[in-house]
Formats: structure tokens, C-alpha cells, sequence
């Protein structure tokens, strides 16, 4: 008699089997059909709002009763506004060029044999991820605009808003005549449902994992393929010595409260040290607005302290938080040179950013300071899939091999070589 678990096992497989079979004929689509199919689901979200609420409603007051904090919730709460905005991304997903359509110019070797390279789509995504129940409908948008399938695999917390969102997906894909094992929704609560999925190798073509550091080491450890992943966004804002701090205390702001929960969101404020005494105290009456917990020591925790804020004493292992809270490190530099090297120490290759108005240290910063995005004067939440011009962001990849960055439709393609000669032998 089989066990439960190779029961699920064998249900998780099926699923995946059944979205390879789909995505086969799926990539033979036109972008034409693609597009309207993409369109046509943005309606039906639009449609469907309130029934997508009322599940996400029964989530988020399941989580405030476990006793979640504020951070989870809000990665988890949907509202009417944050509806219409992934309707609309879908269509602006559904407006992009179409990423299958590049082609390389045609390479004439001497052998006679001609070669060029065409985009393709990776196959069957597999997507495991946590709290954000948006991700559902981006991931899906994304992977279809590419020509791909994919299973998905949401956090037990936000089940109930994740199967919503995936009857609308299905309703749209059964509409066009197109099988639902396109997208496909893994609905096993267990954790070795996360494993059973990183075994299928042959059947899932590419994972990937968003959320925290844990189910990033868990795919990295468990998987056999490959993975598009990302770190914890341990972010990094430096003030450089010639500044205008006035400007510069406006994009801080945005850095760490725009949107605190955020991956993108500043976790450590350096501060040079020619500017502290005047920048620090111009920070004051944002960090009290906000209720911004500081760590800070040294010269920082004193000008700060002198200016009125309480500072909690800064810890080693403060250095290397992803805080996802209003929360943030703020350290005193000597110089670009310091800060360079802090960011190489504590830094995880997610965005890191300069305020200067000296254009040498801005080139070495951007030059030197090894990240899958960096910003001269800007704030690094704009390491969005959407503000890059994507659409949607499936991940922001901070492994060394493409993708590199935010990962949008563009990213989640391969390539082949076609080859063709005349009846050509190789010599």
C-alpha cells in the first residue's frame, strides 16, 4: 500500500507532466494569442475583485490571530487598489515586445554551414514562494508572455487568496481554449511538498524560489535543476561627502519607508563622515515620523542622540539584517573607500546605491561595488520588475549567470542554435 507521501509525490508529478504537455503546445502560440490571452485574464481579475478580496480577507485575519507581525500582513493583504494594479501590469505584460521574437543575424562559416540563434522559452517554471499573493498573477503573466508554463507553489498563509486568483487564471486559460495545466497550483501544505517538487527533474525546467533566506538555502540544497534565486536584500545607501543632504534625506526617506516590507528597502544608512554632523540631525524629524528603530554606535549613535532620537546599540549581526520593518543600521565611514569595502563585507549582490554630486566617486562606486543593480542619486527601491519597464518582476536574481537583477518575461527565455546546410556533410 502506498504512503501519503508518495501519494502527494505521485499528485505533485502529474501536475508538472501535465503542464509540460501544455506548455508544448502553448509555445507554438503567436504572440497575438499570447497577448490576448493576457489581456482577456487582466478583465477577468478586474471582474473577479471582490472574490479574490473576501479569500484574501479570510487569510489576513487567519495571520492577525496567529500573531504575524505587521510586515507579513502587509506582504499578505490585497485590496481593491493593489487589484486594479496587477490588472493593469498584466496588460502592460501583455504590451511588451515579444520576447521569442529575437533572432541573431545569420552566420555563413566556411564549412557552408549557416548559424543562427533564436530565443526560445525555458519550459516549465516551477515557483515556490510565501506571503505576496500577487506573485500568483505575476508569475503566471510573466511565464505565459515567454512561452512558458508553470506550477506554482504559494505559502500555506495566503492559501485561500492564491487558489482565488488561480480560479481566475483558469477560467481565462479554459475561455481560449487552452489546456489549465498550463498553470498549474501545487495545493499541498506539507514542506516535503516543496521537495517533492525540487526532485522532478525532466519534468520542471527551471525553479524559482522567492521569499526569505531559508527557502532560498532549501532549493539551493534540495534542487535538481537549475535555480533563478536571490539573497536576502541586505541593502545599502551611501552618503557620499559633497551632498546636497537636503535631497539626499528626501530619497532616504523613500529608501527605507515608501515601502519597509520590500526586498529593495534600505537596511544600512553610511554615512560619510565629512557630512554626519550635518546630515544626521536633518534625519531626525524623518526617522520620529516614521518610527524608524535606528542601530547605530560610535560617532552616529552620538550625533543622533544629540539630536533627540533614541538609538538602539548597534550589534555585529545588525550588519548583515534584511530588517523588512521600519527598522535600519546607520554607520559613520571615513570615506568611499570604507564604504565600498563595508558593502563588499556585508553586501549580498542585491542594489546598493550612492548620493554624491561628485562624479568621480559616483564611477567608482558604480564601477567597483558588485551588485545586480546599482544607483547613482536614486533610490534602490526601484529595483522593481516594473519599474525597470517589465510588467511585472517574477524574482530579482543575485546569482552571477543570467538572469541578473529583476526578472521579467524578457528573462525567463533560452536559446537554441539552428543550423542549416545543403544536404551538408562535416568535412
Amino acid at each position: 500500500m502506498q504512503s501519503d507521501s508518495d501519494v502527494r509525490s505521485q499528485r505533485i508529478a502529474a501536475k508538472a507532466a501535465a503542464a509540460r504537455l501544455a506548455q508544448a503546445s502553448w509555445a507554438m502560440c503567436s504572440a497575438a494569442q499570447r497577448d490576448l490571452l493576457l489581456r482577456n485574464l487582466a478583465g477577468r481579475l478586474r471582474l473577479s475583485s471582490d472574490f479574490v478580496l473576501q479569500a484574501n480577507a479570510q487569510d489576513v485575519q487567519v495571520a492577525l490571530a496567529e500573531g504575524y507581525d505587521a510586515a507579513f500582513v502587509d506582504r499578505l493583504r490585497l485590496s481593491n487598489a493593489t487589484l486594479q494594479g496587477v490588472a493593469d501590469d498584466v496588460e502592460r505584460v501583455a504590451a511588451l515586445p515579444d520576447p521569442l521574437a529575437w533572432e541573431s543575424e545569420v552566420l555563413r562559416l566556411p564549412s557552408g554551414l549557416h548559424l543562427r540563434r533564436k530565443a526560445v522559452p525555458l519550459g516549465v517554471l516551477g515557483v515556490i514562494y510565501e506571503s505576496r499573493p500577487n506573485v500568483t498573477m505575476d508569475v503566471a503573466a510573466a511565464a505565459l508572455k515567454a512561452g512558458n508554463a508553470v506550477v506554482l507553489r504559494g505559502g500555506r498563509e495566503a492559501r485561500l487568496s492564491n487558489l482565488a486568483l488561480m480560479s481566475v487564471i483558469q477560467d481565462a486559460l479554459q475561455d481560449a481554449g487552452i489546456a489549465p495545466a498550463l498553470v498549474s497550483y501545487i495545493d499541498e501544505p506539507e514542506r516535503d511538498a516543496v521537495l517533492d517538487l525540487l526532485r522532478l527533474q525532466g519534468l520542471i525546467d527551471v525553479v524559482i524560489p522567492r521569499g526569505g533566506k531559508g527557502l532560498v538555502d532549501l532549493c539551493r540544497q534540495h534542487a535538481r535543476m537549475p535555480l533563478i534565486a536571490g539573497g536576502a536584500g541586505v541593502v545599502h545607501l551611501y552618503v557620499d561627502r559633497q551632498v546636497d543632504v537636503e535631497r539626499a534625506v528626501a530619497v532616504i526617506r523613500n529608501a527605507k519607508a515608501q515601502r519597509p516590507s520590500a526586498c529593495n528597502a534600505l537596511d544600512t544608512l553610511l554615512v560619510n563622515a565629512e557630512v554626519a554632523t550635518v546630515l544626521l540631525p536633518a534625519l531626525v524629524p524623518f526617522l520620529i515620523e516614521a518610527s524608524v528603530q535606528v542601530h547605530a554606535a560610535d560617532s552616529a549613535a552620538d550625533h543622533l542622540r544629540a539630536a533627540g532620537i533614541q538609538v538602539h546599540t548597534l550589534q555585529t549581526t545588525d550588519l548583515d539584517q534584511e530588517w523588512l520593518a521600519l527598522q535600519m543600521n546607520i554607520v559613520v565611514v571615513a570615506d568611499l573607500e570604507t564604504a565600498i569595502a563595508h558593502i563588499a563585507r556585508h553586501g549580498n549582490g542585491h542594489s546598493e546605491a550612492i548620493l554624491t554630486d561628485d562624479p568621480v566617486a559616483a564611477a567608482r562606486f558604480l564601477h567597483q561595488v558588485d551588485a545586480a543593480a546599482v544607483y547613482h542619486n536614486a533610490s534602490p527601491r526601484f529595483s522593481d520588475g516594473g519599474q525597470f519597464g517589465m510588467g511585472v518582476e517574477v524574482a530579482v536574481s543575485t546569482s552571477r549567470l543570467h538572469p541578473r537583477g529583476p526578472v521579467g518575461p524578457a528573462e525567463l527565455i533560452s536559446m537554441k542554435w539552428i543550423g542549416t546546410g545543403d544536404y551538408l556533410a562535416r568535412p
